[in-house]
């Protein structure tokens, strides 16, 4: 992407003005729309604003303005910088720490040693924004207000981003990685799941108790369970009615008689 003059606007005035550019060219080197091109030179667009020479300030040659001017398909390129200035690479210090949350650093520094004793003290500087002797004095329990101190997480303080937390664990998680590896002992890593057929499967001793017979032919496992089944009752005749009466008429004779029925009764004069 071509870098845009500065003042555009201005600089699309002047160009509107004082050459015979096309809309289309006056509106790709100045990074504007080719309508706001049409309003500058219509006056319904950035009245009042004075146009800024390009060739003054260096961002366009006349040699330029000429091949656009003799070509309309040219596209106009801005010049470069004369002068070349080289950029100053700043040395990223501790963050900064607004002062309404200073007083939460010692509490956010006790967090990160109890829970993350990878983490370099450098790492820490960065994500709270503290100093080595500071966390050296929490650490070694000889800081001014080491009774008080109650760890607390930086990202819920405020004091950073949980994305910066973790980018930080997980760099000091690599180099512990890295050195173990250098002096050969086997990295511990975090277990992994077991597989479904482990899991889903039922224990040996529960399989073996529900082990059943190899299957059988239809007929025999059809004769087993007639054998097994219990044999049904015989059906009794029904009775006629001479027998049942007859039965009613026996029950009645043997019944005792009442009381005083077995005296003879004295024949009357």
């Amino acid at each position: 992407m071509s870098r845009a003059p500065l003042m555009p606007k201005a600089t699309a005035v002047w160009l509107v003005d004082n050459t015979s550019l096309t809309f289309e060219q006056i509106a790709e080197f100045c990074g504007l729309h080719v309508l706001e091109i049409k309003g500058i030179a219509d006056g319904d667009v950035a009245q009042g604003i004075k146009g800024m020479d390009p060739i003054a300030s260096g961002q366009l040659t006349r040699n330029e303005i000429k091949k656009g001017q003799a070509d309309t398909a040219y596209r106009l390129k801005i010049s470069g910088p004369k002068v070349e200035i080289p950029v100053v690479k700043t040395k990223k210090g501790p963050r900064y720490t607004p002062v309404s949350r200073r007083q939460d650093r010692p509490n956010a520094i006790l967090w990160l040693l109890r829970h993350h004793p990878e983490v370099r003290d450098s790492q820490v500087m960065r994500l709270v924004g503290t100093t080595k002797p500071t966390i050296e004095s929490i650490r070694e329990r000889t800081h001014w207000n080491s009774p008080n101190l109650q760890p607390q997480d930086p990202v819920t303080l405020g004091l950073c981003t949980q994305i910066d937390l973790d980018n930080e664990v997980r760099k000091a998680a690599k180099r512990i990685e890295r050195e173990q590896r250098a002096l050969g002992k086997d990295v511990d890593k975090a277990g992994t799941l077991l597989p479904a057929e482990q899991t889903t499967a039922e224990p040996a001793v529960a399989e073996s108790r529900f082990v059943s017979k190899p299957k059988s032919k239809p007929d025999e496992d059809l004769a087993d369970w007639v054998a097994d089944r219990p044999a049904a009752p015989a059906e009794e005749e029904a009775p006629d009615a001479d027998t049942v009466f007859g039965k009613l008429a026996a029950l009645k004779q043997d019944e005792p008689s009442p009381e005083g029925s077995d005296e003879t009764p004295t024949e009357s004069n």
